[in-house]
Formats: structure tokens, C-alpha cells, sequence
């Protein structure tokens, strides 16, 4: 049986609301040790912020710390759910040219899935697969 997105997942996403701060959003970011996070609307997923997101379209183009990341989100975010097939998120995430995916349940967040995990499920002789399964820096 093919693997399922539930089987490769990072369970328990950080979610964050539009209406948050950016200033909020980064010290989140810094506290949890990620560089993405989903962002939603009244808890149904509408987005993604990540740390790059922050700096490009956030601090290099003026936007204060206490603006909203509804603002910087991408908002044509692409999800999967729990039970997709892993080779058709892979080509999902390859036709949309994302590196994360949210992954929901209704509307709720319930996971995301990474080119990181792919790599070490899929390709663990790979770089990426060895980068991705190291323990964070201090």
C-alpha cells in the first residue's frame, strides 16, 4: 500500500490568525524553532507565512512589525488532507512549486507536510533527507 500524507506528516501545526502581528509571528517562530507557520481565519486555514515571507515582503518593503500577517500570508495556499497519496501530493507540491503544504481536515489544520519529509520517506540517501532529519542549530 502506498504511504498517506498522516503517515509522513508533522502532526500538531503551529496556527497562527490573520489578525496577528507580525512582531508576534516572528517570536513565535523564534520560540518553536520553524520557519513556516499556517495562518488562518477564525481556525479555517487560509494561509502560509514564512520566515522569508517576513523579511521579503515584510521588513524589506517598509511593513511594521505591528501590521497583520494577513497581510504577508501567501493566500492561494494549496493544502492536502490526511488521507491524500503521497505521490499525488508530490506532484501537487511540484505542479504549484511549494515546498510545504498545509494539511487539513475540513478546514482545520492538522498537519504539514514538508520536502523534508518527503526526502526522508521517499529519498533517504538524499542531501536533503540527511539536512532534514539533523537536529536543529543552536
Amino acid at each position: 500500500m502506498a504511504p498517506i500524507v498522516s503517515e509522513l506528516m508533522t502532526t500538531h501545526p503551529t496556527v497562527v490568525e490573520v489578525t496577528d502581528s507580525l512582531r508576534s509571528v516572528a517570536q513565535t517562530m523564534a520560540t518553536q524553532d520553524v520557519g513556516s507557520l499556517v495562518v488562518a481565519d477564525a481556525g479555517a486555514v487560509v494561509g502560509i507565512v514564512t520566515d522569508r515571507d517576513l523579511v521579503v515582503r515584510g521588513l524589506a518593503e517598509g511593513i511594521g512589525l505591528d501590521a497583520l500577517v494577513g497581510q504577508l500570508a501567501t493566500a492561494s495556499v494549496v493544502t492536502v488532507r490526511p488521507d491524500d497519496d503521497i505521490a499525488e501530493v508530490v506532484q501537487i507540491m511540484r505542479d504549484n512549486a511549494v515546498r510545504r503544504v498545509p494539511v487539513v481536515d475540513g478546514d482545520t489544520a492538522v498537519g504539514v507536510v514538508t520536502l523534508g519529509d518527503l526526502a526522508q520517506a521517499l529519498d533517504t540517501d538524499s542531501a536533503l533527507a540527511d539536512i532534514s532529519a539533523a537536529p536543529p542549530n543552536d
